[in-house]
């Protein structure tokens, strides 16, 4: 099974081409011993033995277990169809966490416990001396940390002072850390448990799967549950690293796995880090510089991105799901459930700044963000800057706390199709370029001017071509269903497209843009999103609009054109033309005439939108 020759001359270097010898199995199990084995009957005790000697077209297969390590691959693979392949055994479950249990706690008080690490537990990162920090975020005025205590697996909060972790009395549970020279020493309220009866996790590393290096590409990560890692604020201008990131290369699939509690983000797609990392503050004027100097460093569209994010559920981390600053390009995420992200109720987090989403993308050029179901954050999808022939298609948004959806000075094209907007508010449309189609609007939408400048491309590339400034129109509707809410805010714009939009309720106030927009009653309890064991439902009687509606035309390329500042088409990233002819679950429309909304047929009022695995 070994590479003699590999084992010899390549375990340093790890130069050897896979041209002319057999792809290899390798295996790892928490039982293992790190020796020149990595068999099925005598595998590897840690992921990163494995990392170190796989080569292009191996596979990492890892056991049952929880492994406490950062991954830290050294090489990927040679193409798309060569990866190196890291996955949980088939029926098995393999965690890798940032965290490491501790025990030894002494009870110093009711309720209260105490321990003391030495330094060196920690090795060169502490997380403890570590703030919360970055460009675009917030003042820490609460002196978040990020490490983190965790009691069977829940997080608690980190107080400000050991004077508010006196006085808190246990309510709500609240840890506290200090570092001196030698020793970090935490205190916990444990609700009336006894954490050494209890598991007590903190974090240590913080990241449990990233390149120290740019440029790894290749790489598949499948299967795991990968949680507790003392993420930084990950903001557009600095390296942004997550729980697990990609590290400004190009070509990974992250798919099947369970990404939860990091301090910070999930999953980065992003940046590589320089001098100049979180050196910008607030201003946007940074922001420019740090795209042109990427694009100085050989941003391109051969370098970097293509990703496939998919089938992952991401939960609970503080800052957002997924962010990705110009790394993201050419990626495609989908299916994926993403759930209490940048919301302060769903990680007892106490800090916040700008980029806090689901799903957080600067630069989304030919991104395709489709079927995913976004949730409990703070903001559904947030796409910022440099937006151009993206789609949004068929996901599920609800109770997120400020949008399901942010376009922030876009130029587009950007195509939004077959959502379900169920937020309070629907958009914050802050662009140029969209095209709104077949889309269930629950919630508001509302409109920003604005008077930036941004950067447009040649079509399907990041080669530059100018900076314009954002316009306040160029924007189109067609086939949308409207609850109680409207696009009246659109009158003011410019170049605005509209038609086959359907309106219910006292507040679906058309625009003066549509001809013969189809106004209907109001209709209480219009829709209501219903979690049962095996989904999510959809209850909603829509029968009207299909039973009332004038004949909606069939979206495609040549009915939506070209966006004026980007001087591009609404059309697939391989430039071929769309066809917009199926619904949200990919029902062709019957007799192929579109209804408004995101659904083909209307013959029961209670529809499943969401089961595991993605839409039905």
């Amino acid at each position: 099974m070994r590479r003699k020759s590999y084992l010899l001359a390549g375990i340093v270097a790890g130069i050897l081409t896979t041209s002319s010898v057999k792809a290899l199995e390798y295996h790892v199990a928490v039982s293992g011993k790190d020796t020149n084995q990595g068999t099925a009957t005598a595998p590897f005790r840690t992921i990163q033995k494995a990392a170190d000697l796989a080569q292009p077209g191996d596979v990492v297969t890892v056991h049952a277990g929880v492994y406490r390590e950062w991954v830290d691959p050294p090489r990927g693979g040679s193409s798309a169809n060569n990866p190196i392949v890291y996955r949980s055994a088939p029926g098995e479950k393999a965690e890798i966490k940032g965290s490491e249990v501790v025990k030894g706690w002494k009870q110093v008080g009711a309720n209260v416990w105490t321990v003391s690490l030495d330094n060196n537990f920690f090795g060169n990162f502490n997380p403890y001396v570590d703030f919360v920090r970055g460009d675009y975020m917030f003042a820490n005025k609460l002196n978040q940390h990020t490490g983190m205590v965790y009691l069977d697996g829940a997080p608690i909060i980190e107080a400000a002072s050991k004077d508010e972790f006196e006085k808190s009395s246990g309510k709500p549970p609240m840890w506290f850390g200090d570092v001196n020279g030698e020793k970090t020493t935490l205190w916990g309220w444990f609700k009336d448990a006894d954490p050494n009866q209890r598991t007590v996790e903190i974090n240590v590393r913080r990241t449990v799967f990233y390149p120290s290096h740019e440029r790894i590409n290749y790489i598949t990560v499948r299967g795991f549950q990968l949680s507790q890692a003392a993420s930084n604020w990950a903001p557009p201008t600095a390296e942004q690293i997550g729980l697990i990131g990609t590290h400004w290369s190009r070509g990974w699939t992250i798919e099947d796995n369970t990404i939860t509690h990091s301090r910070c983000v999930g999953i980065t797609l992003g940046k590589f880090g320089d001098k100049y990392d979180n050196t910008y503050g607030m201003n946007s004027q940074g922001w420019t510089k740090g795209v042109d100097e990427a694009r100085a460093y050989g941003w391109s569209k051969e370098a970097v991105g293509h990703h496939l994010v998919r089938n992952n559920t991401i939960a609970r981390c503080g800052q957002a799901g997924i962010v990705g600053s110009l790394g993201a390009v050419f990626s495609t995420i989908s299916n994926n459930v993403i759930h209490d992200c940048g919301s302060i109720q769903g990680f007892n987090q106490r800090f916040n700044g700008y980029e806090t989403a689901g799903i957080k993308i600067h630069a989304a050029v030919d991104v395709t963000i489709s079927g995913n179901h976004i949730y409990h954050s703070a903001k559904g999808i947030w796409l910022d800057w440099m937006t151009q022939g993206a789609r949004i298609t068929r996901n599920l948004f609800h109770d997120n706390r400020e949008m399901d959806l942010f376009v922030e000075v876009n130029h587009g094209p950007i195509l939004v199709d077959n959502n379900l907007f169920l937020s309070s508010k629907a958009i914050l449309d802050a662009s140029e370029g969209g095209a709104y189609v077949h889309n269930l609007f629950a919630g508001k939408i509302e409109q920003r001017k604005e008077t930036r400048q941004t950067p447009i491309f040649k079509p399907h590339t990041v080669e530059f071509v100018a900076n314009v400034r954002v316009g306040d129109g160029d924007d189109r509707f067609y086939n949308n269903l409207f609850l109680n809410n409207g696009l009246a805010g659109y009158d003011d714009r410019e170049n605005i497209r509209m038609g086959g939009n359907a309106f219910f309720g006292s507040g679906g106030k058309p625009s003066v843009h549509e001809q013969s927009p189809l106004v209907l009653p109001a209709r209480s309890g219009a829709v209501k999103l219903e979690k049962q064991p095996d989904g999510y439902y959809l209850q909603a009687d829509l029968s009207v609009a299909a039973e009332k509606a004038a004949a909606c035309s069939v979206v495609t390329s040549e009915l939506l054109g070209e966006v004026i500042n980007a001087k591009q088409r609404f059309v697939n990233p391989d430039g071929s033309p769309i066809r917009i002819d199926a619904d949200f679950f990919g029902h062709p429309w019957l007799e192929g005439k579109p209804l408004p909304g995101p659904f083909a047929a209307r013959e029961a009022d209670r529809v499943k939108v969401w089961a595991n695995g993605g839409v039905k």
